[in-house]
């Protein structure tokens, strides 16, 4: 009986789950589909959760796991094979996709006073084999996403033709998210005039990396910076903090200084929002060897050293917590899916499958719970293997790892990881802000 309520309670989630995404466009001619949309993202967000890198991986775990997908939709057809299946997410249109992705996000987790760090990763392989042969040649993509540095959680993300483009990606982005009380921190790319006025508009602050692209504000900070520290700023309205850490061997010392009477460069620039400067001086000691560095920072907040440092550090968990992630568990910069909109939408289906590994129970690693053979998938995905099933593991990882004893488990992944994730009774709301693409 208990079983059986579990995989009604499963059922019922992978139908709230799904009328996110109800509204996606969907460009097949509606008398020849075969397989429905709602199905062919069930399938393949199972089978990355699961292990798959490629589509020929989510179509062998379809073929394999047919029964099991059949608890949550019919699959009256089956599944697609895996040259069908690359043409449909080659032609679906990843823009209506990453709305629906951003708006069931949203509904999940929403955004408090935290730091939401923006940045860009290049799909490395997503570019034609004949790219560089090429007048017009078909490059990598390139993702710029939103991260919830605290949660770990991937917010958004938007396509771009290459890494300049990103100035043009972060406004449509940010228009994307609901960000109020929120701190989005961004690299020196993103220190536009444009970007800056988009965070105010959504009622949030910022902290963005100063550098040269803004050549005259810059030039005035730094001039302001090095004759305040000649007399030790007492000239500035300024709070300091100081932080010492050792690990690896390394010994790292971060000085924050927040300068807090810029009204002068204000009024010079007309900078949206901007409230303070700040100023990061770090010593890196390595084996006897000393670096020395200082960045620079534009802010909207009026907060101390103390609560502005952790801010600025934080930004470098979407480096840790998910770029990192995504190449070294999810082997992101391997995938040679390469065909239209095919990478694009992979890369979101990665994003979804990471948030719900990173809401899985349990203290495991995330390849040890992402990892099909183990026990440790099987609490997320909830379904035993048997010991011959042939899908794909994990070339990267194959040799190392043993094979651990099989356990049965009457949960699913749309059990346990959308009962964490979410409700449904937010479906209906988001699901139109989907269909408007607001």
């Amino acid at each position: 009986m208990e079983s059986s309520a579990e995989e009604i309670g499963a059922l019922y989630e992978s139908v709230a789950f799904l009328n996110y995404f109800k509204d996606l466009p969907d460009v097949r001619q509606s008398g020849k589909v075969k397989y429905p949309l709602d199905e062919i993202l069930l399938l393949c967000l199972l089978a990355v959760v699961a292990g798959a890198e490629t589509i020929t991986d989510i179509a062998r775990f379809g073929r394999h796991k047919l029964a099991f997908l059949r608890r949550f939709r019919p699959f009256a057809d089956g599944t697609p094979a895996h040259d069908h299946l690359g043409d449909i997410l080659a032609t679906l249109d990843p823009e209506p996709f990453e709305r629906c992705f951003v708006a069931w996000v949203a509904a999940q987790t929403g955004v408090s006073a935290e730091v939401v760090a923006i940045d860009g990763k290049t799909v490395r392989r997503s570019g034609s084999k004949t790219s560089k042969k090429k007048k017009d040649p078909k490059g990598p993509i390139h993702i710029v996403s939103a991260f919830a540095a605290r949660q770990r959680l991937v917010l958004g993300q938007v396509k771009v033709a290459e890494k300049s483009n990103e100035i043009v990606a972060i406004p449509k982005l940010l228009g994307m998210l609901e960000l109020e009380r929120a701190v989005v921190t961004i690299d020196a790319m993103g220190c536009q005039r444009d970007i800056a006025q988009t965070i105010i508009d959504k009622k949030a602050d910022y902290i963005l990396a100063l550098k040269g692209n803004q050549g005259t504000l810059k030039d005035d900070v730094k001039l302001l910076v090095d004759e305040q520290k000649t007399v030790d700023f007492k000239d500035a309205k300024i709070s300091r903090d100081k932080t010492v850490d050792g690990d690896h061997g390394r010994i790292e010392t971060r000085e924050i200084t927040v300068i807090h009477d810029v009204e002068w460069l204000q009024e010079r620039h007309d900078w949206p929002g901007l409230k303070s400067v700040v100023v990061v001086e770090s010593t890196r000691e390595v084996g006897g060897k000393i670096d020395r560095e200082m960045r620079l920072y534009i802010t909207s907040l009026v907060l101390l050293a103390h609560q502005i440092g952790p801010m600025i550090r934080g930004h470098w968990m979407i480096e840790n917590g998910l770029h990192w992630v995504l190449d070294m568990v999810f082997r992101d910069d391997e995938c040679r899916i390469c065909t239209e909109n095919a990478p694009a939408n992979f890369t979101t289906l990665q994003h979804m499958a990471h948030n719900l590994v990173r809401k899985a129970p349990g203290n495991d690693s995330l390849r040890m719970i992402r990892f099909p053979g183990d026990q440790f998938g099987l609490m997320i995905f909830g379904h035993q293997l048997k010991p011959d099933f042939p899908f794909m593991v994990s070339r990267s990882w194959a040799k190392s790892t043993q094979r651990l004893p099989m356990m049965s488990s009457s949960s699913s992944i749309v059990g346990i990881c959308l009962l964490t994730m979410g409700s449904s009774t937010r479906v209906q709301s988001v699901s139109a802000g989907c269909n408007s693409g607001e």
